[in-house]
Parts: C-alpha cells; sequence; structure tokens
C-alpha cells in the first residue's frame, strides 16, 4: 500500500489537508472518503485496508475546520466551505486517476455534505455510499434550542453550543478510546453557525433530494445514538435514484465500519460496488 499526502487551496485563502492510500497496480475504482463532525479522514482504517488490499484507491480530505485542515474547529462561514473544496479535491482526483470511476463515501454530516455536494455535481462520479448519514434533526435536539443555536449563529457563531458524547461512537471500547486520545479528533462543542448551516442543508436537502439519481448505498446502524436512525429511510424515500439501497444494521452504533462487526459492513459494500463497476 502506498499513501501520500498534502495541502490544496481551499475557501477564502486556507488550506485543506488530503491523503490517500494506493495498491500496488492500476485501481479498479476510487472511494473517496467525505468524514464526520469533529473527526478526521485518517479515522477510516478499516475501510481502507479492506479496499486497497482489493485494488481500490481511498482519497480523503479533511474538512476546513477538522484534522489538519486550516480553519477554527468545527466552524464555518457557511455550509459552502465543505462544497467548494470538495468540488477541488474531486476535480484534482479525476486527473490524477483519469478514466478511472470515483464513489463518494460519506459519513455522518460527510453524509450531508455528500448528499447536497450531489445535487450539483452528481455527473463527476459512479455512485455514492453514505452511512449514518446526518439529514435529519435528532429527537434530542428541541425546537428550543434550535431557536436559540439560530440567534447564535448571528450574533456570537462561534459559541459552542451541542458536544458529542465519544460513548456513542461505537460499542467497542478500543474504538471509542482511540477517538478520545486522537489529538486530531476535536473534543469541544459544535459552534452555533455549523449548528446553523447544517439544518439549512438539511432543509434545503428534504426539497431536492429528488435530483439525485445517482447509484446510491445508504447504511445505518439501528441503535445508532449520534444521529436519527431514521433519517436514512428518509433519505432513501427521497432521492431520485432508481438504483438505491438501504440496510440497516439492528444494535450496531454510529460508525459501522468501526463496529464490532465491521467485516460484514464491509463486505457489504465490497459487493455492492462489485455489481456497479464499469
Amino acid at each position: 500500500m502506498k499513501h501520500r499526502d498534502g495541502f490544496f487551496g481551499g475557501v477564502r485563502g486556507s488550506k485543506n489537508y488530503h491523503q490517500c492510500w494506493l495498491p500496488e497496480g492500476p485501481p479498479k475504482a476510487v472511494l473517496l472518503l467525505v468524514h464526520g463532525l469533529a473527526e478526521h479522514c485518517g479515522r477510516y482504517t478499516n475501510l481502507i485496508v479492506h479496499f486497497v488490499q482489493r485494488g481500490y484507491a481511498v482519497y480523503g480530505l479533511d474538512h476546513v475546520g477538522h484534522g489538519k485542515s486550516d480553519g477554527a474547529r468545527n466552524y464555518v462561514e457557511c455550509f459552502n466551505d465543505f462544497i467548494e473544496p470538495l468540488r477541488t479535491y474531486i476535480g484534482m482526483v479525476r486527473e490524477r486517476q483519469a478514466g478511472v470511476p470515483i464513489f463518494l463515501v460519506g459519513h455522518s454530516l460527510g453524509g450531508l455534505i455528500g448528499a447536497t455536494f450531489l445535487l450539483d455535481h452528481q455527473d463527476s462520479l459512479q455512485g455514492a455510499i453514505l452511512s449514518g448519514p446526518a439529514v435529519t434533526i435528532p429527537d434530542n435536539i428541541s425546537p428550543a434550542i434550535i431557536f436559540v443555536g439560530r440567534i447564535l449563529s448571528a450574533l456570537i457563531p462561534r459559541i459552542g453550543i451541542l458536544g458529542i458524547d465519544p460513548r456513542g461512537v461505537s460499542r467497542d471500547p478500543a474504538v471509542v478510546a482511540a477517538y478520545v486520545d486522537d489529538p486530531l479528533v476535536y473534543k469541544g462543542k459544535t459552534t452555533a453557525r455549523l449548528g446553523a448551516e447544517m439544518l439549512k442543508s438539511m432543509q434545503h436537502l428534504r426539497t431536492e433530494a429528488h435530483r439525485i439519481r445517482l447509484p446510491m448505498l445508504i447504511l445505518q446502524g439501528g441503535a445508532d445514538k449520534l444521529v436519527d436512525p431514521a433519517g436514512a429511510r428518509v433519505l432513501h424515500d427521497l432521492i431520485g435514484s432508481k438504483d438505491r439501497t438501504l440496510i440497516v444494521y439492528e444494535g450496531l452504533y454510529h460508525e459501522v465500519y468501526n463496529e464490532p462487526e465491521h467485516k460484514r459492513v464491509l463486505g457489504d459494500v465490497e459487493s455492492w460496488l462489485g455489481t456497479r463497476l464499469p
């Protein structure tokens, strides 16, 4: 396995970190990682090892305000600050892997970013795989919190309002410990502006998801405590893709690639990809 990394220009003069893991020979396809909230693209070791060993190339970027990329932690001026670097990065990957099909792999916030990206840029991809997509408002966020969050977004946009309970990441204690100990994982609260921008994107996606027509696989942990598991079904039913598959893993937590059953999950992804390669 070959590894390469670097930086490219992002929004407002910032730099986004990116890295890739390559097989020894020409790749059969590219998996492009779009990671979740507060984390970074290097946390997908199970997926990376599984697919690089099987001839896939895996590329990923750290969003603005995440991982090794520039920017205030867990903060964006607007949701497009996630979309534009992703568009740029996919263009870079297409140049480096000319003619190789690209599948977007989005997790959690990355699922929301990925689905939003597809609304206007799906022609650049062969398909999409979204896991635990954060596309609906969780039940534990009340209308009062949403109202206050919107006010704070306008007045004090960088103030933290909600945090992530690491115990909801996985049922594997080793995964939770690694998450807590990872210096590139942000442990603070999500800023009011980012929260408000996520809500706007969720609402926009609900009205426009019918425009998505790419082949799509949606994976969801049935016992997910960090996003509403019902959101996966909502997204599945709203998109316009004729080729769409939803798999719900009963009892699994949020990071299905990092659960004790991850080999089964990765096998399902591999099977789905295998029937959709050109």
